[in-house]
């Protein structure tokens, strides 16, 4: 028997009175590599695209001596630990007045959670990871929440592994012996998000194939704060179709706190673990971005990443320390650093940054985010309060 409850703060103001905590799952830090092969095959499937592609690798080709490496090429988040779990805390504490807890999950990396574990107000931060699993044709992420402190790193060196070779036996191992440890928590994030342009169906096959294969050691099924109503709604439908729990997940990767978060009466992070693996209990609480345009958020969300931070750290200040490329001989550098001449970026490049940037300006931000707004999507939700409670 579980039961999922899920609220909206614009609908139910109150919804979190009667709970004691709010948990804050899957966000990430200057410590997550976000991979850029997206854009090759992006480049392959619209012919639109493909000759400003074609151009711009054949100017870094002829005359920079650099071969454009999609899938090696990375940026990070501009957030540092501290200040991405200060952020997703002070929402929860100052804006729900609840006790915040907080699971950082960057891509493949710990060293967030392990470098916050120093900081007092932080130090009951769990182990957790954004594990990239590839699967068939696809590659999914799991939220590895919590994991033994003592045997993270060790962990970490097996997800490399299976990621670099991965197996359907390997697999189905590393899960078990996961689920076999009771205080960690597994988590499907965003399981149909068609990342690599498969289709929806061909998505969903190869999704259903893997909870066929590995559902009993999947604890829960996200509910992403940065995906559409649409996808989310797929999402509750699957979760149903596999007797699974939804859980919320921020995803948040700007300035942004998380969208989405779960509500409990746990006091710790291992109490909140037991309440969804042995309870089978959920309370999910959207918050009110989420009920901003989604073209917004994401705009919002890109104009984070390409923004100049002055007052952070050497490393976080400006967009390009943040995206990381090999140079010519193949050793990765911030891009920054491998701009010519007086190390400012081309031309092009900043016409195209100023561009996007003016689109988060008033008066063309208001009129953009008025353009975008879906009130169908607002009201429907994710369904009526009988769809939502199982």
């Amino acid at each position: 028997m579980q039961r999922t409850s899920i609220s909206y703060s614009w609908r139910q103001p109150g919804a979190a009175r009667e709970f004691s905590t709010g948990v804050s799952l899957h966000s990430h830090t200057c410590m997550s590599k976000e991979t850029l092969d997206f854009l090759a095959k992006l480049g392959n499937e619209f012919g639109i695209l493909r000759p400003i592609f074609t151009s711009r690798e054949r100017f870094c080709r002829e005359k920079r001596g650099i071969e454009l490496d999609y899938a090696r090429s990375y940026w990070t988040p501009p957030l540092t630990p501290r200040l991405a779990f200060d952020l997703e805390r002070n929402q929860i504490e100052e804006g729900l007045q609840l006790a915040g807890l907080v699971s950082i999950t960057d891509h493949d990396d710990i060293r967030a959670p392990q470098l916050l574990s120093s900081v007092p107000s932080a130090r009951n931060i769990p182990v957790s990871v954004e594990w990239t699993t590839p699967y068939m044709e696809s590659i999914f992420h799991l939220g590895i929440h919590n994991l033994p402190s003592a045997t993270g790193s060790e962990w970490m060196s097996r997800f490399e592994a299976f990621t670099a070779a991965p197996s359907d036996e390997m697999l189905r191992d590393l899960l078990a012996e996961l689920h076999a440890l009771p205080n960690v928590l597994i988590i499907f994030n965003h399981p149909m998000w068609d990342l690599y342009k498969l289709g929806t169906a061909r998505q969903l096959y190869c999704v259903n194939e893997f909870l066929s294969r590995n559902g009993q050691f999947i604890h829960a099924i996200e509910l992403n704060g940065l995906r559409h109503w649409r996808e989310n709604r797929l999402v509750r439908d699957l979760a149903s179709k596999w007797n699974q729990l939804v859980i919320s997940g921020g995803d948040r990767h700007g300035t942004e706190p998380n969208a989405v978060v779960n509500l409990t009466h746990a006091t710790s992070f291992d109490e909140f673990v037991h309440e969804v693996r042995r309870e089978r209990t959920s309370h999910v609480l959207f918050m009110p971005q989420y009920a901003e345009p989604w073209k917004h958020r994401i705009l919002q969300s890109t104009l984070d990443a390409i923004r100049n931070y002055p007052d952070f750290p050497e490393g976080s200040k400006n967009w390009d320390d943040r995206v990381f490329h090999p140079d010519a001989n193949g050793v990765i550098r911030p891009v920054s650093q491998i701009w010519p001449g007086d190390g400012r970026a081309p031309a092009y490049i900043r016409y195209i940054l100023a561009s996007v940037r003016l689109m988060g300006v008033r008066p063309v931000s208001t009129s953009l985010r008025f353009a975008w707004k879906d009130r169908k999507d607002l009201s429907a939700a994710l369904g009526t309060a009988e769809q939502e409670m199982a």
